[in-house]
């Protein structure tokens, strides 16, 4: 399967929340092996669809020497947080303090619709929780604290990448997480 063109902040479908995915077929698993393929040369640790312009509740991940993928997930947070350098392939070469919790069981189906549960620590907690944020529309710069979050607007506005896409017509757009995190600001 080939390689996809990774979509940058602006694009309005990495703010758009996903639709579940009711087909479980070649088509899907097709989509699955993209994600993969495109994750691996970004090089990145997760995407999620809507990253590569498709708007379907899917993603994939390789973290530790762990590698999966998650379809319709629903996560269980732990009330334990934990504070780390997070960034994007959506917002390539910047990085922020961005908190998660430190435990994740996310729940979901496989691409060949059996059910499956994958229980995360920290980076694959971070990770389960990033990419299950690109299904509802939401980007990791949503979860910073303000002062952190008007420092990353700063650093996109002077980011070559989003220059282009402000040329391309797009503009930027903000969702407050659905997510209760136990965090001031968010």
């Amino acid at each position: 399967m080939p390689v996809q063109e990774i979509r940058l902040f602006g694009d309005p479908v990495l703010t758009t929340p996903a639709t579940p995915v009711t087909v479980f077929d070649k088509e899907l698993r097709n989509l699955v092996s993209d994600l993969m393929q495109t994750m691996h040369d970004a090089p990145g640790a997760g995407l999620a669809a809507p990253q590569i312009g498709v708007s379907l509740r899917v993603f994939v991940w390789d973290v530790d020497d762990q590698e999966g993928h998650l379809i319709n997930p629903s996560l269980d947070l732990s009330t334990e947080m934990q504070e780390g350098e997070e960034g994007c392939l959506s917002f390539p070469g910047l990085l922020y303090e961005t908190p998660r919790s430190m435990r994740v069981v996310a729940k979901g189906f496989n691409m060949h619709g059996e059910p499956v549960v994958i229980e995360g620590s920290e980076l694959l907690a971070r990770c389960l929780q990033h990419e299950t944020d690109h299904l509802d529309g939401i980007v990791f710069i949503d979860r910073l604290v303000a002062e952190e979050r008007k420092k990353a607007m700063a650093d996109i506005r002077n980011s070559d990448w989003f220059a282009n896409a402000i040329d391309l017509g797009n503009t930027p757009t903000f969702k407050i997480s659905p997510h209760t995190i136990n965090k001031p600001g968010f």
